[in-house]
């Protein structure tokens, strides 16, 4: 079983600014909850119980999301407002546990995963970027549980992007297991559109052997000048098996304005309490 995932969350957010200047970009809501509570709902939902949080300077309110907030409950319980005491009391279940670990310098993916080698404690484990919301019928990080069951070996998710967008992502190539799934045999970081070696990116779902903390370890600074995730995956490849699953559901890329509009837009039409409302305001706005 996977029990633990690291969520690397110590970036800027610098794409968001002004708005992230004073709290982290993985707390920015889509409808009404923070990017970051829906990667760990996903998580929960796929059997993780061991929550691991590679954080920064200024991410202090996310350790205050998933702590108890007592002041908040008892305001709720003498108000009367059960339901949304609940939805309080739901953020984090008396069986989930939530780890904070420092990335002491802004150094890449691969260093913030490094970061949470020794709260892995030597087994396999997930890795979400809470930029990219997933959503999917079955939750996109237990589908990829069920292929790591079957399979034993470190699986990625990907989708096809297009060709003029391959130098966004990490981008595989290898030999068609079925439908969906991809027997990796490289892997390349933002490559150009003429060097890329298939359109099938990465996106932010890993599920990673233990073997990879000392791949990453060895690797020189790569694109960007970071230690590259990427690179360790590449390296590995040299002794273990590594497959890509392509995933049923759809990633919005909450990294990016557009991509972050698209999944308020998407996911308020599906709200139960204000999809038929927000439905109906833009039929009339597009009047």
């Amino acid at each position: 079983m996977i029990t633990k995932a690291i969520f690397p969350v110590a970036g800027l957010g610098t794409r968001f600014l002004p708005a992230t200047k004073a709290q982290p970009k993985e707390m920015l809501p889509v409808v009404d909850k923070p990017l970051i509570q829906y990667a760990v709902e996903e998580a929960y939902d796929a059997g993780i119980r061991e929550m691991i949080f590679v954080t920064g300077r200024h991410k202090r309110p996310i350790e205050d999301h998933f702590d108890t907030a007592f002041e908040l409950e008892y305001e709720l319980e003498q108000a009367h407002k059960t339901e949304l005491l609940k939805v309080v009391q739901s953020i984090k279940p008396d069986d989930m546990e939530c780890v904070f670990v420092r990335q002491p310098k802004s150094l890449g993916l691969g260093h913030a995963v490094l970061c949470g080698e020794r709260l892995v404690r030597g087994e396999p484990f997930a890795v979400l970027l809470a930029d990219d919301l997933m959503v999917g019928e079955t939750p996109v990080l237990r589908q990829m549980v069920e292929q790591f069951e079957e399979w034993r070996a470190s699986i990625l998710a990907v989708q096809e992007v297009p060709y003029e967008q391959t130098r966004r992502y990490g981008i595989v190539a290898g030999t068609q297991v079925n439908d969906r799934l991809l027997d990796v045999s490289s892997i390349v970081e933002k490559p150009a559109p003429e060097l890329a070696p298939s359109r099938l990116g990465v996106a932010g779902r890993y599920i990673l052997t233990p073997g990879i903390f000392d791949e990453i370890r060895s690797q020189p600074r790569g694109v960007g000048n970071e230690i590259q995730l990427t690179d360790g995956i590449a390296s590995i490849l040299r002794r273990e098996k590594v497959f890509a699953f392509q995933y049923e559901g759809k990633r919005y890329d909450c990294g990016s304005k557009e991509g972050f509009l698209e999944a308020n837009v998407e996911l308020a039409l599906k709200h139960p309490q204000v999809g038929g409302w927000f439905k109906r305001y833009l039929q009339d706005l597009t009047l």
